[in-house]
């Protein structure tokens, strides 16, 4: 029976291994070079539009299935386009309000001057 009292010598933090060990950029470049190999190699599957199709509804199905997480992004949606209406909107007028006192600048500044 181990005596409770003695402990265990920590051991050293593990170094990470493989792609963890890499680099953003030399991951990308070796996550790079590994696809195009698989492609020309004809390793990679392609999908064809009517698997593609076939996968995209099923996701759709799955996502779809789930009434309030629908319901959130719906409203996420409406509140992201009238955000953008009302930025057009107040865009609009603001750039209104700018040639409408150009004008007016200029027309008093046309008008004769009276004594």
């Amino acid at each position: 029976m181990k005596d409770e009292t003695q402990q265990q010598t920590p051991q050293p933090p593990r170094k990470p291994n493989g792609f963890a060990a890499m680099d953003p950029e030399t991951r990308r470049a070796a996550a790079s070079r590994g696809g195009k190999s698989a492609h020309s190699s004809r390793r990679a599957h392609t999908f064809t539009p009517d698997e593609a199709r076939a996968a995209g509804a099923k996701g759709g199905a799955v996502v779809s299935a789930n009434r309030e997480y629908m319901a959130m992004i719906g409203r996420r949606g409406a509140e992201r386009r009238n955000a953008m209406l009302r930025n057009q909107n107040a865009t609009k007028a603001a750039a209104s309000n700018v040639v409408k006192a150009e004008s007016s600048a200029r027309s008093s500044s046309d008008l004769p001057e009276t004594d």
